[in-house]
């Protein structure tokens, strides 16, 4: 069976954009010189493992690069766009070039670029995962199907990881340390209750709880009756107030107030006529 690329399909669609967008983008690889290479301060990426660099940085001096860096030029310099890890082990391995492609891109794409291609990465934890989704939304002003469609993941997938995000912050690091697994987290994602959502939390921490036992004990703390929330009682005037209000606008009014004395008045319409006839016997009242 061939061997699947590793830029996947997410980081290959992008590159391929870049160069029909570029006017200069390049298709050959160059060696480039390891001194003018820098890398990109908006690397998604911000931990890399000593230990496994050393490994890749003597596979690179047996085997040289396998895949070449993706860069853009940068004044008198080359940005790393995708690569910096083998960038990094290249420098341990004490190579004077190495291979990359050269694109012709704008801020916003290297952005994308790196972050789809950090998503590709196969030692990423959920969470990692769910906060590149979530910069490609906010800082590339991207869809979830738009998204779906950068990385070649399901949308369902995407919104997945997305509400781990949602999670109180120790549940989100236990994610990172590989203490749960998303099994847990979806379960626990279905606890409205946060307080409820650390206890079980707790639980499978200390007793190597499963996915199954975790849902079974979601739906539990779901069907847990809560205490009713008893709305204050308006005063009569504010009560006698309203129905005045309500008499006069013919429509719906509600009147909330605060404690302290704050509150709003809503008058509720049924269509731009119904507005515009509210609106007229407002300005009667000037």
């Amino acid at each position: 069976m061939a061997k699947k690329s590793v830029l996947g399909r997410g980081l290959g669609t992008l590159l391929a954009d870049a160069d029909k967008v570029g006017n200069t983008a390049l298709n050959m690889i160059q060696e480039i010189p390891i001194a003018q290479i820098i890398a990109n301060p908006n690397q998604p990426r911000t931990t890399f493992d000593d230990e496994s660099l050393s490994e890749l940085a003597q596979s690179i001096k047996e085997l040289g690069i396998v895949q070449p860096l993706t860069v853009r030029k940068l004044g008198d310099k080359f940005q790393i766009i995708a690569g910096e890890r083998r960038f990094r082990a290249a420098k341990l391995a004490g190579l004077a070039e190495v291979p990359a492609y050269i694109r012709d891109v704008d801020d916003e794409q290297v952005l994308e670029l790196a972050l789809v291609e950090n998503i590709q990465r196969e030692d990423l934890d959920p969470i990692e995962i769910a906060i590149s989704y979530q910069r490609l939304m906010e800082e590339c002003s991207l869809t979830q199907e738009t998204l779906s469609d950068r990385v070649g993941k399901k949308r369902a997938t995407v919104a997945n990881y997305l509400r781990l995000l949602k999670l109180p912050a120790e549940i989100q690091l236990g994610l990172r340390e590989h203490l749960l697994q998303m099994g847990h987290a979806r379960a626990l994602l279905s606890i409205a209750d946060y307080d409820q959502q650390v206890q079980i939390y707790d639980k499978i921490l200390k007793e190597g709880l499963s996915v199954r036992k975790v849902e079974e004990l979601a739906k539990e703390a779901n069907k847990t009756e809560k205490k009713p929330v008893t709305k204050p009682q308006k005063n009569n005037d504010y009560k006698a107030l309203e129905n005045h209000l309500e008499s006069h606008f013919k429509a719906k009014v509600q009147l909330q107030r605060s404690r302290n004395g704050k509150g709003k008045i809503t008058i509720a319409f049924t269509s731009d006529t119904d507005l515009e006839r509210i609106i007229g016997l407002l300005d009667q009242t000037k």
